[in-house]
């Protein structure tokens, strides 16, 4: 089967408020925005190397990260219902649904600078099997993917504590060796780990 993946991206100067409220990473030219951005291109720039991906499609009403991503390969479209996140991911579900109508449809988090391909091939083969499923972060709090097959409804449980959500609305919790799927970065710790998990290219240009 192949897969849309969904990626939403928050406007820049809104997004990582927490990594930086923590502690600003040391020698970030541009701040936050630009480490989001950096972000977001290493997780476009990987899904789009695993061979069972046919598209990213990215939500965003950010013109300077529409303009990056778009160059780094992906489909991209405003978040039309400005609702919040899950009903951009419904959004962005429904349009990446009407581009691939045989394939699965997948949502992304933005922020896997360490994102290998092959794993993120691996837990899409495996959510294959059933209607809806999930990966969880790192942490065991969140979630880092979130897909559904063909004909089922993607149904985005995001926000606090949105494994047991998830969890709570059916979705099946894929169990694999996926650690640089599960690495979001949110905090400073965060971005240490997946550093040393191996990040990006546009990540570790930035740092």
């Amino acid at each position: 089967m192949r897969w849309s993946i969904v990626v939403p991206v928050k406007r820049l100067p809104r997004a990582k408020s927490r990594l930086f409220a923590a502690a600003a990473p040391d020698g970030v030219p541009g701040g936050r925005e630009a480490l989001a951005l950096a972000l977001a291109v290493d997780t476009v720039t990987a899904a789009l190397a695993s061979p069972v991906v046919a598209r990213v499609v990215v939500v965003t009403d950010d013109e300077q990260a529409a303009d990056r991503l778009e160059r780094a390969g992906a489909v991209v479209v405003p978040d039309r219902p400005d609702a919040g996140l899950n009903p951009a991911l419904a959004y962005g579900a429904a349009a990446a649904a009407r581009l691939g109508t045989e394939d699965g449809v997948a949502v992304l988090a933005s922020d896997l600078a360490a994102l290998r391909p092959d794993e993120l091939t691996g837990a899409l083969q495996a959510a294959a099997a059933m209607p809806r499923s999930f990966v969880a972060d790192a942490s065991g709090q969140g979630t880092t993917l979130l897909a559904a097959v063909p004909g089922a409804e993607l149904a985005p449980r995001y926000g606090v504590a949105s494994r047991q959500a998830h969890l709570d609305s059916g979705a099946v919790e894929l169990q694999g060796d996926w650690p640089s799927l599960r690495r979001d970065v949110d905090t400073p710790d965060d971005l240490q780990a997946a550093t040393r998990l191996g990040i990006g290219a546009a990540t570790r240009a930035l740092l």
